[in-house]
Formats: C-alpha cells, structure tokens, sequence
C-alpha cells in the first residue's frame, strides 16, 4: 500500500508552493504632527526633523501599481512559451507533500519523451518514451510503467498545447513578476488533479509548477537554467524492459 501511494505521488508529481511576491505590512507612518499649543503657554519648539515630513511618507508608502496582462492575454503568452520548442534541458529541484527535497535534470523531446535524473543520494528516473512512462527504482530494482496520458504533464509533453481547450482553467492570477494559471485535469491517474503553473511576467517561460494529486498531496517542482534550443540524446529516453525482468 506504501509503494502504491509513493508510485501514485511520483506519477502525479513528475514534472515549482508558487513563490509568489507579497506585499510586506508597512510600518504605521510617525505622528508628525505639531504638538498641540498648551493652553496658557506657547509649548517649547519641535526639535528639527531629520528629513522633511514629505520625505517620510515617501518612504513608507506603498509601491506604484504595476500594470498586468489580462486572462485570456496570460493564457495566450504560456501557450505560445510551451509550444515555441519541441525540446527543453533544465534543473530542477522538488518538494514532495512529506518535506522531503530532491533535485536533479529534467529532458523534455516532444511529443511525448521525458526524462527526470535524480541526482544522488535519490535513486529513482522517471522516463517517458512517448508511448508509456517508466518509473525506476534503481536501489530496489524495479520498474513500473503507467500509459502516458495518465499523467498530469500535458503542457510539457504534447506536440502542441491548448491550456484552454486541453484542461480546465480554474484562475488566472498575476503581479510585476510572475503569472499563475491553475488548471484541472480530470485524465490523470486516480481521478483529477489541479496544476498551477507558473511563468515569468516578462518572458512567459515556465519557472515552476505544483501538483496537487486527487488525494490532496501537493508537490512543488522548480525550474532553473532553462536550455530549449539544445536536443537531448535519443537513448534518454529509451525505457529498457529486460533490465528488470
């Protein structure tokens, strides 16, 4: 039942909580007004202030607002960022529902091929040949192959992508930095999963995503030093049966 639940994860969570920028509680401004006059003496001078009133309030208000792209101009962009490159190398780092951290090299060759190399001490690949998609375990010698439309990666894996037409949008949020789309997807393994995918607001490219599978666990998958001019070798992508059999 463990191994069933830690395949179900792996499967669901193959690919970054969005760090998304939030506003810091401002400090309250300092009184600056002028004390009150007593009333039957003048009170004493205010000592000089050290900047002008102006200044200080300045400093303490809240940054401009930055204009942001609408929805539908937002799912535009991610759409035309996915579908731009049949091929993407990258590093990843993974945060699993328990905690637990791990990192390694993502491989994408569309349609359909993907590979994730843990590094060590991990000892688990995840490859996709475009037809089924293989989970090895390297120190316990095993294998398990799932068909590949069970997966939740559709944006990473198909040809081309219709984030509108191929899942269901459920927001559409963005600030100065980055822009999140939460889909759901009901054609995953064990029932549906929601996705939210994270893009940079200049460049539309994809930095990170997280999982939430139908049990409700959540894993968050980052990217960094996005390659998708670079053609990873075919044999990444080879699942090779007989090695545990």
């Amino acid at each position: 039942m463990i191994r069933s639940r830690l395949l179900l994860t792996l499967l669901l969570t193959l690919a970054p909580a969005m760090a998304m920028a939030q506003a810091i509680p401002l400090p309250p401004p300092r009184n600056i007004s002028p004390s009150k006059a007593a009333p039957e003496k003048p009170a004493p001078a205010p000592a000089p202030a050290p900047a002008p009133a102006a200044s200080a309030i300045e400093r303490n208000a809240a940054p401009p607002k930055v204009p942001t792209q609408d929805a539908a101009t937002a799912v535009q962009r991610a759409n035309a960022w996915l579908n731009s490159s049949r091929t993407l190398v990258a590093d990843f780092v993974q945060i699993s529902a328990d905690g637990r951290k791990t990192e390694g090299e993502l491989f994408v060759q569309k349609p359909g091929r993907l590979r994730f190399e843990y590094a060590s001490p991990a000892t688990l690949q995840i490859i996709a040949d475009g037809t089924s998609v293989a989970i090895r375990d390297k120190r316990l010698a095993t294998q398990d192959l799932y068909f590949i439309g069970q997966t939740p990666l559709k944006f990473l894996l198909k040809e081309q992508i219709d984030i509108g037409r191929d899942t269901k949008i459920l927001g559409v949020t963005n600030d100065a930095k980055t822009t999140s789309i939460l889909i759901e997807d009901k054609a995953t393994f064990g029932g549906t999963s929601r996705i939210k995918l994270v893009f940079d607001a200049q460049t539309s490219a994809l930095r990170q995503w997280t999982v939430v599978d139908p049990q409700g666990y959540e894993t968050l998958v980052s990217l960094s030093n996005v390659d998708t001019a670079s053609k990873p070798p075919a044999d990444l992508f080879k699942i090779e049966m007989q090695r545990f059999n």
